[in-house]
């Protein structure tokens, strides 16, 4: 329980998703009223539904973890609805929460935002400083503009957030269909599926030779409800687990975690995405006093052992 808390109402959009399920179960131990209505109840692409939202739930906090999201193949195919769907989203939230006074609202960023090109460690300092990699940059632009946006409503209106940019997440929960899923979900499904019918090879996209830093979804939810009860800036932190692991390396733990002991087969003419991706996390530990603590490893069993125990839940399609 949290005194902090204890009589506060938080709305938390993408409540019932990966990461949202986590972040609600943290605020009701921590005391909190939660509510976290669904894409069914409040379609917030759509105008006004966000304020309707707000005024029937009345709460202290918004979390806005509601999004439209998928790995590199997904970018491909349906690049306009990614950007239009989250902007959208986002730009509704944040609008609803001014006209509403909402006490905080926390956003959540990517780490798809930053530049292609941007030099490693990613600090917040360089978030401007180019382009995104193509592939991302649809998704990374539409939540980089809620930032803006969250500056300027600061700026002129005193409007209160909080705004974090995750690595790539994981962990039990994660979406595993094929046009959503990111590299985790869609390698571990690759491998156990594999091991299951005696393949003796999988097929994985790009060299291998990109970077990626994951973090778990527990630290990530710690993080957010942090956030949302400490910090008041609408300087961006990153949220990270100052680890940075290549795909090859991320498809080999996962075949020795699934017990998949067949060839992994690179196939060069897919894309990498991103070239090398890892934060500096120092500044979400200097102000919300904040680090990741799940080794890889053990957040890649977890999330193996909760795979093969949700097969039908992990593997719905997305809607």
């Amino acid at each position: 329980m949290s005194e902090f808390w204890s009589g506060r109402k938080v709305l938390v959009t993408g409540g019932n998703g990966f990461l949202g399920r986590v972040v609600v179960g943290l605020l009701a131990e921590k005391g909190a009223q939660v509510v976290a209505p669904t894409h069914d109840e409040y379609d917030l692409v759509i105008p006004g539904v966000a304020d309707s939202m707000l005024a029937a739930h009345s709460p202290s906090h918004v979390i806005h973890l509601a999004a439209r999201v998928g790995g590199i193949g997904y970018n491909l195919v349906d690049p306009a609805r990614l950007y239009f769907d989250n902007l959208m989203m986002g730009t509704h939230i944040i609008e609803a929460a001014r006209a509403a006074n909402t006490e905080k609202t926390v956003l959540l960023g990517t780490v798809c935002s930053y530049p292609k090109f941007t030099p490693v460690p990613f600090k917040e300092e360089s978030f401007w400083d180019g382009y995104p990699e193509e592939t991302n940059a649809p998704y990374g632009i539409a939540k980089k503009a809620h930032l803006v946006h969250a500056q300027v409503n600061n700026a002129q209106y005193g409007q209160k957030f909080a705004y974090l940019i995750p690595t790539n997440l994981y962990g039990p929960g994660d979406k595993f269909h094929p046009s959503v899923s990111h590299v985790i979900p869609a390698l571990i499904k690759k491998c156990v599926e594999a091991k299951e019918q005696g393949a003796n090879y999988i097929d994985v996209w790009g060299t291998g030779s990109a970077s990626r830093e994951y973090l778990y979804v527990e630290d990530a939810a710690a993080a957010i409800v942090l956030a949302a009860e400490t910090h008041e800036s609408v300087d961006p932190i990153n949220l990270g687990s100052d680890r940075e692991i290549t795909i090859r390396e991320t498809a080999e733990t996962i075949a020795r975690v699934t017990g998949f002991t067949g060839e992994l087969k690179w196939d060069a003419t897919k894309p990498d995405g991103q070239p090398r991706r890892r934060i500096d996390p120092s500044r979400a530990a200097e102000r919300l006093g904040w680090q990741a603590k799940m080794e890889f490893s053990e957040g890649i069993r977890r999330t193996v052992d909760w795979y093969l125990s949700h097969r039908d839940q992990a593997e719905a399609a997305p809607r």
